[in-house]
């Protein structure tokens, strides 16, 4: 798989037009605003996970900025004023619109008629009720690619981090449904291959993507924090690539050790939950 980094799919969350202009000329695939906030500080309580003040007016800037990439918005659960939502955001320019938190193929198919095949639909399965569901979930017309994502999904499955889902069977099991779908997968977030102050290693994280048979993630808050002296994203999001590149290529062998490995990081972060605090703000 000599071109896997070059075809995954990166999605940046932003509301800052000149960040935005700066992924878009790295080669981020997609850029956009996430509006989720319709439950969230309540489930994730005490998670520091990303809570955003994002708008529906901030899209219309980002989009400007962007000459290549993909507007992306996450929309709030479905709820009553969903159809306006959506609505907007695709006056705005949204290519690419985001279901969080469901737990039905009913919410799911309401999302897709409501879009209409206007843009490209993703769906976030983040809940332990979607994931008993996915298989019928996947039977929905009009949904173009799934996303796992492990913040919210951890905290339903009442483990300990969300490293430890990526880690499990059970995250195999799921996978391979989407793929048997055919629907192109995507999994939580990456950080720089290089970084080494995060308590879990971004490497072995990375590693998880081929073996999973994932193509996307988002670039998550870390990938820009604790950066060196006169760094350059285009350089770093290059690094990554051609770093997933290296993985898709490693043994199946060497990517299960990968997974063990992550999976041990994962219990020893459990038990030192202060050194595993600037990763769960990843």
């Amino acid at each position: 798989m000599t071109d896997f980094g070059q075809q995954f799919r990166l999605t940046l969350i932003t509301a800052d037009p000149v960040l935005a202009a700066e992924a878009d000329q790295s080669f981020v695939d997609r850029i956009g605003v996430d509006l989720e906030r319709l439950g969230k500080a309540e489930r994730q309580r005490g998670e520091d996970a990303r809570l955003s003040d994002h708008r529906l007016q901030d899209l219309a800037a980002v989009g400007r900025a962007l000459s290549r990439a993909e507007l992306f918005v996450r929309l709030n659960p479905l709820n009553p004023d969903s159809q306006r939502e959506i609505d907007t955001a695709l006056r705005s320019g949204a290519k690419v619109l985001m279901l969080p938190f469901f737990r039905t193929a009913e919410e799911v198919s309401a999302f897709t008629r409501f879009v209409a095949k206007r843009a490209k639909t993703v769906i976030l399965v983040e809940t332990a009720s979607a994931a008993v569901r996915l298989r019928d979930i996947l039977t929905v017309p009009g949904v173009d690619e799934v996303m796992f994502g492990l913040n919210d999904l951890h905290l339903e499955l009442g483990v300990n981090n969300h490293f430890e889902v990526l880690a499990a069977p059970l995250l195999d099991a799921l996978a391979g449904e989407v793929r048997r779908a055919g629907l192109p997968l995507s999994v939580g977030g990456v950080a720089r291959p290089d970084d080494r102050s995060l308590p879990i290693s971004a490497d072995l994280v990375l590693a998880q993507f081929p073996r999973l048979g994932a193509t996307g993630a988002w670039l998550s808050r870390s990938f820009f924090r604790h950066t060196p002296p006169n760094w350059d994203l285009a350089e770093a999001v290059g690094a990554l690539r051609a770093r997933l590149t290296e993985w898709a290529s490693a043994s199946p062998e060497m990517l299960e050790r990968a997974r063990a490995d992550l999976a041990g990081q994962a219990r020893v972060a459990a038990k030192n939950p202060e050194a595993f605090e600037p990763r769960r703000r990843a």
